[in-house]
């Protein structure tokens, strides 16, 4: 099974395309990769960005147009030129699409200016099957107090379903107390709450939904593939290993 990644690298393989690629495969799938973005970035936040040229991008695209793709996973974009390309793309296809829509690095620095913030509601959610942003993500897309409870955080995602996603995932990872997600469908909300895990860990957001992409892919209905996701990121918790100050799944 091939599941296309798009998005952004890390140097360090912490986050984006090259943390795809090693959690994909755990999870049972090649990774197929559009490089629509590159960083300078380490535990102290972002230190440089630059998005791919949109040829590059398109080329690509067409390289892998022989690809039996199962399901999409976007991650970081970089510019309004590249939301709007990789919209065009996923709008062609039938394929499952999960779009975790970075924003901020965890160590600091924005990935998105209020342009392409504009540009993702507009253009690229509306192809989207399942969108994964966490609470303050959430927030800033949509104006939302996400990060005032579940109540709050379900008023954000049936916000951006008025926006077109096919469902929204709130993540609260990073909010106080337990685990909690919120999964807003068009006729249902299912509130995930775990016991919160000591410690931290990069690239929580890559690793669920490339997990979620995986087994949407396998056709797996929407509730299941969130549930085996957030399974799999609890799991990287128990045995992530330290690596230049920063605490990592592989």
């Amino acid at each position: 099974m091939n599941v296309c990644s798009i998005g952004t690298t890390d140097p360090w393989n912490a986050a984006g395309l090259g943390l795809d690629v090693l959690a994909l495969a755990e999870c049972g799938a090649r990774a197929l990769t559009v490089v629509a973005g590159v960083t300078a970035q380490d535990r102290h936040g972002i230190a440089a960005r630059h998005a791919v040229p949109l040829a590059i991008v398109e080329r690509q695209f067409a390289a892998l147009r022989d690809a039996r793709i199962a399901a999409y996973r976007i991650g970081a974009l970089l510019d309004v030129a590249t939301i709007e390309a990789v919209a065009a793309h996923v709008a062609r296809a039938s394929e499952p699409v999960v779009y975790d829509p970075v924003l901020f690095a965890s160590g600091g620095g924005n990935f998105a200016d209020d342009a392409m913030e504009r540009a993702m509601l507009a253009r690229l959610v509306p192809h989207v099957r399942l969108l994964t942003p966490n609470a303050a993500e959430a927030a800033r897309l949509t104006g939302a107090t996400a990060r005032d409870g579940v109540d709050a955080m379900e008023a954000a995602g049936r916000a951006l379903l008025d926006a077109g996603a096919g469902a929204v995932l709130v993540k609260g990872g990073d909010r106080a107390g337990g685990a909690v997600d919120v999964l807003v469908e068009r006729t249902e909300t299912t509130v995930f709450e775990s016991p919160r895990l000591p410690g931290t860990l990069r690239g929580t957001g890559c690793l669920l939904a490339c997990a979620a992409a995986a087994e949407l892919g396998r056709g797996e209905p929407l509730r299941r593939a969130v549930e085996t996701a957030r399974a799999f990121v609890r799991a990287k918790f128990a045995t992530a290993r330290d690596l230049a100050g920063m605490r990592v799944a592989y």
